[in-house]
């Protein structure tokens, strides 16, 4: 399966008409946060494929804008705190970043992070009944404590994902919210048995389930 995963910074390429001669293989889009809702639906409307997306720490609450106000990106499903099967892969998300500001949208602390983390509990163990494993994309806004985080408080990763990632092993997470500025940036990480990527920009990613995607 070929996904396309878009964070943070309008692409060009991506917001023209190109982007259906480039990308016209890809199967599934997911959209880690900090994108306009209007550029999210633009991808949506030339691909047509199944859109996936979590909101970041600078999306809005309503984006005001001519014709109509969005609150999200229509035609898009939105994965927060929601554990969903797409055509036999089986996606999780978590929206938002670690809170920095007293009244931040889409900010939390630690704390309620982990309250965000244990409601996808449920679905997982249902996941692992019905189709023998637990989770094969992690979809998030900000990155894992410990992997492709900073110092900075608006930048920490959150310790809930790491542990998911221990307990419940997914094959990829994707996660955005680490700009990218240097080539020698690390972008991508094994931690344990789960890739983890950032998806600032754009990237193309083929996931490899062998042979389980077909569940």
């Amino acid at each position: 399966m070929n996904v396309l995963s878009i964070s943070d910074v309008i692409v060009p390429i991506i917001y023209s008409s190109y982007i259906q001669e480039k990308y016209s293989h890809i199967d599934l889009i997911i959209a880690c946060g900090d994108l306009p809702y209007y550029y999210q639906e633009y991808v949506i409307s030339l691909l047509n494929r199944p859109f996936f997306f979590v909101r970041g720490n600078h999306d809005p609450a309503v984006e005001y804008g001519e014709g109509c106000n969005r609150t999200y990106p229509h035609g898009g499903v939105d994965l927060h705190r929601r554990v969903v099967c797409c055509q036999g892969l089986l996606l999780a998300g978590i929206e938002g970043s670690e809170r920095y500001k007293r009244n931040g949208q889409f900010q939390y602390t630690q704390s309620e992070m982990w309250g965000n983390v244990f409601s996808l509990v449920p679905g997982l163990f249902y996941n692992r009944m019905r189709y023998g494993r637990f989770l094969d994309v992690f979809v998030t806004h900000a990155s894992p404590w410990g992997i492709h985080d900073k110092p900075d408080r608006a930048h920490r990763g959150i310790k809930a994902f790491r542990w998911l990632l221990n307990v419940f092993q997914p094959r990829y997470h994707f996660h955005g919210h680490i700009h990218v500025y240097r080539p020698d940036t690390i972008t991508e990480t094994m931690f344990n048995k789960t890739r983890v990527l950032n998806t600032y920009g754009a990237r193309e990613t083929f996931l490899s389930l062998d042979g389980e995607f077909k569940g």
